[in-house]
């Protein structure tokens, strides 16, 4: 999916549902997603979330409409601070219909920009920036959309970028891995392990699942990479595709539903789209 597509459908599913999505938790719950992505509250997230949209859009228009515009040097605490102030004193129904009316103008403004215009690499890094890494950055409720554009749309990058690669020993050792393979089977064996949690609670709604220690995760990554010491690199990565195929398959078929349930939220945001920027090149 290029990238005209991939930030009309950030902003239309992912980015439509955010603050609905959020507000079924227990104010007490939501406060500590919040506050651990170093918010006092959720309409300054917001409002930072906001900024940069507004920021990245009037840079990729910009350069549709063959303009000048300043390049910049951010301070990010600022900016980021600014943009909380900005609408502190703003009424909150006011504040999140502005939130709503700007979602829906930048989708119309995504759809009007000429897709030639997305080859652009200066477009390509905004649009990633304030529409699709920004929605990994501040998770706070993970759906099945966002599970399967990871799965999708990033994780096939991996193998990639690390071929293309200069200095392969570099990313390696600051990955704490032998080879990158080994990576590869780290991921399948999380994803083996979260499949199979998905589907005991698909079935049994308060199967409980207990959370693993580190000493429990050390040996478990020990275990997946001894499990595939023996297989090649060409094999590792075939089984990695193939387990890729197999988990969207899997995605795609669970029920809606079951993305409420905060267990399987945990999973999938700890073991799909946080893992794959853990490991992100």
């Amino acid at each position: 999916m290029n990238y005209k597509k991939r930030g009309i459908a950030f902003l239309e599913n992912e980015w439509k549902t955010y603050v609905e999505r959020f507000n079924r938790f227990p104010k007490d719950e939501g406060l500590k997603r919040v506050n651990a992505h170093g918010y006092a509250q959720f309409r300054d997230m917001l409002a930072h979330i906001l900024a940069w949209w507004d920021e990245g859009m009037s840079i990729i228009l910009a350069i549709a409409e063959n303009r000048e515009f300043e390049r910049k040097k951010y301070d990010f605490d600022v900016f980021n601070a600014d943009a909380v102030a900005k609408y502190k004193v703003w009424d909150e129904k006011e504040f999140l219909n502005l939130f709503e009316t700007s979602r829906l103008k930048y989708v119309e403004v995504l759809k009007s920009i000429d897709e030639s215009i997305f080859d652009n690499r200066r477009v390509k890094i905004w649009i990633n920036a304030v529409f699709i890494h920004h929605a990994r950055e501040h998770l706070v409720v993970c759906d099945k959309f966002l599970v399967l554009d990871t799965l999708e749309n990033e994780y096939p990058t991996l193998i990639e970028k690390f071929d293309a690669l200069e200095d392969k020993n570099e990313y390696l050792k600051k990955e704490g891995f032998e080879r990158f393979e080994d990576i590869l089977a780290h991921i399948i064996r999380w994803w083996d392990e979260t499949m199979k949690v998905i589907e005991n609670i698909k079935n049994n709604p308060t199967f409980e699942v207990k959370e693993p220690t580190t000493e429990d995760i050390d040996n478990f990554n020990k275990q997946a990479v001894e499990q595939f010491r023996s297989k090649s690199g060409d094999e590792v990565r075939n089984i990695f595709e193939q387990k890729q195929t197999e988990m969207i398959q899997f995605v795609k078929n669970l029920p809606e539903n079951l993305f409420d349930n905060q267990t399987v939220q945990h999973w999938f945001a700890a073991d799909v789209v946080e893992h794959f920027d853990e490991h992100n090149l």
